[in-house]
């Protein structure tokens, strides 16, 4: 499984992390820095008075692998 992380500062640039559920995990670094950009600028999300994604930091997929040992 490959889901994608992106990671933000918030109001007191304490790192945040976002896991979007997306289909596709072959995103352009460009698209997803565009995307987080967005987010950032709507300025909707805040916790206890602090924003949540104030600064863009970084995005990456995580990959887990699943080793199933039995299925009913």
């Amino acid at each position: 499984m490959k889901k994608l992380r992106m990671t933000f500062l918030n109001g007191e640039g304490k790192k945040h992390s976002l896991d979007p559920i997306v289909a596709a995990t072959n995103l352009e670094p460009p698209t997803v820095r565009t995307v987080m950009e967005d987010l950032r600028d709507l300025e909707l999300f805040e916790k206890d008075g602090i924003r949540l994604y104030a600064e863009v930091q970084g995005a990456k997929y995580i990959e887990t692998i699943e080793t199933p040992l039995f299925e009913d």
